[in-house]
């Protein structure tokens, strides 16, 4: 299995000179003491434990894989012990609330360690983020009590976290749960259902599992309006923090899966559980939900790590495979052929590679700028940033997660029969990124909230904030030489992405019920292209003002990559958006017996 190295260089480019994060982060008074030095510390850190001692893991815990016995799951070996020098560099604190031993640091920051993490090793890495995302809830919506109990095991990576959404009957619609929660005369509230799909459910890393589970009360009103949301630990916490009786919360199996076979997918039994409310009673969606935008962009982050190995996999791959001559003749005279990467179908799919992941990487930290603003900033940028995190989550989840499992594809297809065969990785790889798509809510559902909810419902209110801030962009970089080859395809992007909004939202107004549903994959696809030429101009942006410090290889690569993906990649988007124009008669018209096998 080839080695992983973590991108440094673009990440720290992306960081540092696209989104110039330290000038951002000094006008945040929580973030006064993050600058370039300790960002780069970190990065830098992290990158020496993932390339040395999580990536190791992944083969050997894919091929063993997690392991259930009489209501007990075992990690692959190594993994525990891995876990344990994360959790003791701090690793899983560092979004954390101070007060609680957090360590506050900025979201786009702490993403590019979840790409290495990933990039690694995803099975662990969900161990790791899920743990932080369910501590964010935690911190965000629950009594101080809880906070203090609870919330500094599990920055300290002493104790796991899991939440607890899918019942068998009920998945997407949350409001069908069964899961009962019984008011208790001491405050606490008894337990009961069962979920199932619950990463990293029950596992043999941490003491403890702290569940966030969403239950509904006897008396809870019909549907999502009835969910309340509550912590319920496997094993009970004494009042002075050590961990007492078991608390009816068992495992009662794994899924056996197509990937991800380190991480464990549990069936959860809850049975008269002692849980404890977090927020409001009926209002547990709002406070899982802060977890969920959180989290959607770390699977989107999956995504992109996936890719990312792919694609440093598959160019090693390229360079040193020999198979044919080169069309303009031997490259490799002395030899019985030349490499793989002289044949233009390979190199388009290295560029294809290469292109969706340094757009990918820039939109995530763009994302996680809007997380940070949305968190840590004040008065209009702070609104700014929340609404552009509402519209944007479901794109990031979405498109890094298609465009890494596309990424993930084609780096098999260059190794040919080898990327078939287990021993190079590159099959986990399919596998392991394949499920990004269908959790944290599948990318048709995301579709669906990008184009009903956060656009349709507020006229695209957000969209336009949006769409001014490209245009401003624009505007303020037209004097830049030779900005022009990339800011004319933003600009015709841009102007198709709006005329496309206003016919979605007039087939809707006209009387078709299925317009959004018809239009929402395809729009969210025209939009994700929109945004990564936006990121792709801002790149070029910086290379060519002349004020990066990058080598001239690193910008002539930057350029090279750009044009590839204005003149090959993004045309895509056209002709979705002749399909979204086309309506849903097409769609809806047939009889359901024409599917009738």
């Amino acid at each position: 299995m080839p080695e992983y190295k973590a991108p440094l260089r673009d990440m720290q480019f992306v960081l540092h000179d696209v989104f110039q994060a330290e000038k951002l982060w000094e006008t945040m008074p929580a973030m006064v003491e993050v600058n370039r030095e300790l960002a780069d510390a970190i990065l830098e850190e992290s990158a020496k434990i993932n390339e040395s001692l999580i990536a190791p893991l992944s083969q050997p815990g894919h091929e063993e894989g997690v392991t259930w016995a009489d209501g007990v799951v075992t990690t692959p070996k190594g993994y525990p012990e891995a876990f344990k020098q994360l959790a003791d560099g701090g690793w899983g604190s560092l979004s954390g609330a101070p007060e609680y031993g957090g360590q506050t640091m900025p979201k786009m920051l702490v993403l590019l360690f979840e790409e290495m993490l990933y990039s690694s090793n995803i099975a662990m890495g969900l161990y790791l983020t899920l743990t932080s995302g369910a501590a964010l809830a935690i911190a965000s919506h629950a009594s101080e009590d809880l906070k203090t109990k609870y919330l500094p095991n599990m920055y300290s990576a002493k104790w796991a976290g899991a939440m607890c959404l899918t019942e068998s009957h009920a998945g997407t619609d949350l409001g069908m749960i069964r899961s009962k929660a019984i008011p208790q005369a001491d405050g606490s509230y008894s337990v009961s259902g069962t979920k199932i799909f619950i990463t990293g459910g029950d596992h043999d890393l941490t003491e403890n599992v702290i569940h966030l589970v969403l239950a509904k009360l006897p008396d809870a009103p019909a549907g999502s309006k009835g969910i309340s949301l509550f912590l319920v630990p496997k094993f009970k916490v004494n009042d002075d923090g050590s961990l007492g009786e078991a608390n009816g919360v068992t495992c009662g199996s794994i899924e056996h899966k197509m990937g991800i076979n380190a991480s464990a997918t549990c069936v959860m039994n809850f049975d008269g559980a002692e849980g404890y409310l977090i927020g409001e009673v009926n209002r547990g969606l709002q406070g899982m939900f802060t977890m969920m935008n959180y989290e959607r962009l770390s699977v989107g982050i999956q995504g992109l790590s996936a890719a990312e190995a792919a694609y440093q996999w598959s160019s090693a791959y390229a360079r040193e495979r020999t198979q044919s001559r080169a069309p303009s003749g031997p490259v490799n005279k002395d030899g019985a052929a030349d490499p793989i990467i002289v044949h233009p179908d390979v190199r388009r799919m290295l560029l294809t590679q290469k292109a969706y992941v340094e757009a990918g990487r820039a939109f995530a930290v763009y994302v996680g700028k809007q997380l940070d603003l949305s968190k840590f900033a004040s008065g209009e940028a702070q609104q700014r940033g929340a609404a552009m995190v509402e519209l944007l989550t479901p794109v990031a989840k979405a498109f890094l997660t298609d465009k890494g499992l596309e990424g993930a594809v084609l780096g098999q297809q260059i190794f040919g029969g080898h990327g078939y065969v287990r021993e190079w990785g590159m099959e986990q790889l399919v596998r392991d990124v394949r499920i990004s798509q269908i959790y944290e809510g599948t990318n048709g559902i995301q579709a669906l909230d990008l184009m009903g909810r956060k656009i349709a419902a507020n006229g695209g209110e957000n969209l336009a904030v949006l769409i001014a801030e490209i245009r401003e962009f624009s505007s303020a970089s037209a004097n830049v030489p030779a900005m022009a080859e990339f800011l004319v395809p933003l600009a015709d992007v841009v102007n198709r992405l709006e005329d496309l909004t206003e016919i979605v939202l007039s087939q809707a107004q006209s009387g078709d019920a299925n317009a959004i549903g018809a239009a929402s994959v395809e729009y969210l696809h025209v939009m994700g292209f929109c945004l990564y030429m936006y990121m792709w101009a801002m790149m070029c942006e910086r290379v060519l003002t002349g004020e990066s410090t990058q080598s001239e290889d690193f910008i002539q690569a930057k350029l090279d990559t750009a044009r590839f993906y204005v003149q090959r990649l993004l045309p895509l988007s056209k002709g979705l958006s002749e399909v979204v124009s086309n309506g849903s008669a097409s769609l809806m018209a047939p009889k359901e017996e024409i599917f009738i096998g």
